[in-house]
């Protein structure tokens, strides 16, 4: 369990510095603000974004899950606020962008981490 959470997390790590790589206006200082923003970004998505999804629900349906992405970036805007070193310029269009990068990138690494 915990070697799993471990491995989610360098992966989750990695995609948020991949993605800080290829988005302009986002930046991560080093590797403190890394991964604390990493670990941050974990407890958001662990505690706050199913309730977030939860409230917003009628609007997702509505947009066919596409409202997933702004929740998601409000979230990475939530992280930036709380982390020192952990930089969004902008919301639009820079967190929605990185947020919708960081979802197929992780889910890609996710499903061969998860395969091996």
């Amino acid at each position: 369990m915990m070697g799993k959470t471990i491995g989610n997390l360098i992966v989750n790590g990695f995609t948020l510095w991949l993605v800080s790589q290829i988005v302009s206006g986002f930046y991560i200082k080093d590797l403190s603000s890394l991964i604390v923003g990493t670990v941050i970004l974990a407890i958001v998505n662990t505690f706050l974004k199913p309730v977030l999804i939860l409230f917003s629900l009628p609007i997702s349906l509505l947009t066919l899950g596409l409202f997933i992405f702004i929740i998601n970036a409000l979230l990475l805007e939530l992280v930036a606020f709380i982390v020192p070193g952990f930089t969004i310029a902008n919301f639009w269009p820079t967190a929605i962008l990185a947020a919708i990068l960081l979802t197929i990138v992780s889910t890609f690494l996710n499903y061969f981490v998860k395969k091996t």
